[in-house]
């Protein structure tokens, strides 16, 4: 659909530059048309280097020599498994008159790559950072979040603890209730944020009495959380991290297990895997986080070191800076 309807979408809406996500295909678009673009990394960018393992899996990223040989088997994986998408993405740009893509990183934009990933959350560098590639920090507005209405008079006082498993891989009933029976009886108030995955009369009532809603006003619950417990979807942990709420992660799909191991890395992140989850596993995790500061003072620590950055208004500056950049007859983004 983007490349078939893209060009047409963009030349009507007289867009003169696109910002893209890298995962989608929409560069392609613009080097249809001749216009700039830069790619926008909302999961952790992507890497081609055996120094990091590929986001989708939850390995630390170990540098000797056997962890760096999986990690290229590992990205050799993921290209096999998107073989049919570059396939169809080539013959468009072969019948555009493009160069067909080689390697992967080449479907990313020639100026820039921008994340909004906090580089204090990266897999530490050993050696230099791939060229063009920035970090920068959450994209995060809480003054463009909708209201949503939340029961905030049955908070209770109890500690507070948070889960969501996000508003994609959320339906699952087996997860939700073996939260509810991780955290009951615990001296804590748990309270579940369905995402709109299930209903709420289906779910019907879980161990321990959890406060259970289909939305929750997430920046507002974090304010009063001790712990999150989340599938490690980006956002959800940055919005975590910066009111520095630990977490227990159970990552689901996708991004979710780099994002954890990323977490876990910094200190303020146990890691559940979702093979082999039950309550008794879920339960040991939550009390160890609960019950040993080192995850909240590193949750913190990160806290502190987040807040400090403008996430969007870094990105704004890098996307200028570029585009000034190529205006200049003869001056590449690295001259300026």
């Amino acid at each position: 659909m983007v490349l078939r309807d893209g060009p047409e979408a963009v030349r009507t809406a007289n867009v003169e530059m696109l910002l893209v996500d890298e995962a989608d295909f929409a560069g392609n678009v613009a080097d249809y048309l001749g216009l700039p673009w830069i790619s926008i990394a909302l999961i952790p960018p992507l890497v081609q280097d055996d120094r990091f393992p590929p986001f989708w899996f939850g390995w630390a990223a170990e540098q000797n020599w056997i962890s760096r040989f999986r990690n290229r088997l590992a990205m050799l994986l993921l290209l096999q498994i998107a073989t049919p998408i570059f396939k169809e993405v080539n013959q468009q740009r072969s019948a555009w008159g493009l160069k067909p893509f080689r390697r992967p990183e080449e479907a990313l934009s020639p100026l820039a790559q921008i994340t909004q990933l906090p580089e204090v959350l990266e897999f530490e560098y050993f050696g230099e950072k791939p060229a063009g590639l920035h970090y920068t920090g959450p994209f995060v507005d809480s003054q463009k979040r909708p209201a949503v209405e939340f029961p905030w008079e049955r908070l209770d006082g109890r500690p507070l603890i948070y889960a969501s498993m996000g508003t994609l891989q959320n339906g699952s009933e087996a997860i939700f209730r073996t939260i509810a029976e991780a955290c009951a009886g615990l001296d804590t108030q748990l309270v579940i944020s369905l995402g709109g995955g299930l209903d709420l009369a289906t779910l019907g009532q879980l161990a321990g009495n959890p406060l259970v809603v289909s939305y929750a006003p997430q920046l507002e619950i974090l304010k009063r959380a001790v712990l999150v417990i989340t599938h490690a979807g980006l956002n959800t942990v940055l919005e975590s991290l910066c009111q520095g709420v630990p977490l227990v992660a159970v990552p689901l799909a996708n991004d979710q297990p780099g994002v954890a191991a990323r977490v876990k890395a910094r200190g303020a992140c146990v890691v559940v895997p979702r093979e082999g989850l039950n309550a008794a596993r879920l339960r040991k995790a939550v009390m160890l986080v609960l019950q040993d500061a080192r995850y909240r003072d590193a949750a913190r620590a990160l806290q502190r070191t987040i807040q400090r950055i403008d996430g969007p208004q870094r990105a704004a500056d890098l996307i200028e800076q570029f585009l000034k950049a190529r205006s200049i007859s003869g001056c590449s983004p690295v001259d300026v």
